[in-house]
């Protein structure tokens, strides 16, 4: 795995805590959004379709550093919009990193390059480059030429610099299996520590629809992926748990926890995750927690969450297995997820709704 000693000693201290206090509900990662606005149009991305006015809003350093004190989760992943367009975006992770939060500040890596400077490597700090497979299918995917290549050369510097660096991959539909295990391959190539990989969401404002894979076809193809990696013996490094990867092959039946990463925007705390944009929004994390109807969301419980497969949903369900169930997880962090034999039952999708015959799907489907 990925996942350095340090940080998997102090999240799993953090776990073991809450379970010892009898908390069902604690958060794992605080996804932390302090801006929309963003320097790229990607196809499967509708975080930048909002009015100017909104793109323009930002968190200040006090917001970004309260949202963690509020919420107390040991990770902060910062995404967006593009973090570095922030210009107090280094406050923040310094402010973050002297409380010892494990940050990840997610960038396509455009900036990287002219904004290294502002940051000090630290073991407390790790950039987490957007990378959608090889130089076509990334710079497809974000629809514009040559970013692959610029995110890269950043990648090496800042590698070279001894910062941390992940690697952060959606896979879309069309992809094939030898594609993105040489794509794997590039990235160990590249020095990063791991890579976070899952398939896309069919995020509601997304421009392009039909880039999305499904849950059946995504299973498959990534059994296909891990068999090749055991195949040609390639220890391919992910910043994952074994039993998430296990999940995405198809071996696990998870539900997904969305509690265990809450997100934090420019309008409050937005209900119930990240991926879904028109459920209403919390101004207090003990608010959002307290009144979100959870059970409301998942997987063969609400339309929107059918095809859902995201590690911001899932990876929390997988860590929490993972104490309920150390060995089983030893033995796949060992062998590796099974490739072969019958796939797991999946959740059944969303009953139709009451007087329709059809599943329920988002509002810009049904129009």
């Amino acid at each position: 795995m990925g996942v350095p000693l340090i940080q998997s000693y102090r999240v799993g201290r953090y776990i073991l805590a809450q379970k010892l206090q009898g908390r069902k509900r604690y958060p794992l990662v605080l996804m932390l959004e302090p801006l929309f606005r963003c320097n790229l149009a990607c196809s499967g991305c509708g975080k930048i379709d909002y009015p100017d006015e909104t793109l323009d809003r930002r968190l200040s350093v006090e917001e970004c550093i309260g949202a963690a004190e509020e919420c107390g989760a040991p990770i902060v992943s910062i995404a967006g919009g593009e973090p570095l367009i922030h210009k107090d975006m280094p406050a923040v992770v310094e402010g973050l990193v002297e409380r010892k939060r494990f940050v990840y500040l997610c960038t396509n890596a455009l900036l990287l390059k002219k904004r290294m400077d502002d940051y000090r490597p630290s073991p407390y700090l790790t950039f987490s480059v957007h990378l959608d497979g090889n130089a076509h299918r990334h710079d497809d995917s974000v629809c514009q030429p040559g970013t692959y290549q610029r995110a890269t050369e950043a990648i090496r510097e800042a590698v070279g610099r001894g910062f941390r660096v992940t690697v952060n991959c959606t896979l879309f539909q069309g992809e094939g299996a030898d594609e993105v295990a040489a794509f794997l391959d590039d990235c160990k190539a590249l020095g990063v520590e791991g890579v976070t990989i899952s398939p896309g969401f069919n995020y509601e404002r997304a421009p392009q629809q039909e880039v999305f894979i499904q849950r059946r076809a995504s299973r498959q193809l990534f059994r296909d992926i891990f068999r090749i990696g055991k195949e040609r013996k390639s220890r391919w490094k992910f910043n994952q748990s074994s039993l998430f990867l296990d999940f995405l092959a198809g071996n696990q039946n998870y539900q997904c926890t969305p509690w265990g990463n809450p997100t934090r925007n420019i309008f409050g705390w937005q209900k119930p995750c990240y991926l879904l944009v028109s459920e209403g929004y919390a101004q207090t994390f003990n608010e959002l927690m307290e009144t979100t109807p959870w059970d409301k969301y998942g997987v063969g419980v609400n339309g929107k969450c059918d095809q859902c497969q995201v590690h911001s949903g899932f990876e929390p369900t997988a860590v929490n297995d993972t104490f309920a169930h150390p060995l089983k997880a030893l033995k796949v962090a060992l062998l590796g997820p099974r490739t072969a034999g019958p796939m797991a039952p999946d959740m059944p999708v969303s009953p139709p709704a009451q007087g329709t015959e059809h599943p329920v799907f988002p509002l810009h489907v049904e129009r």
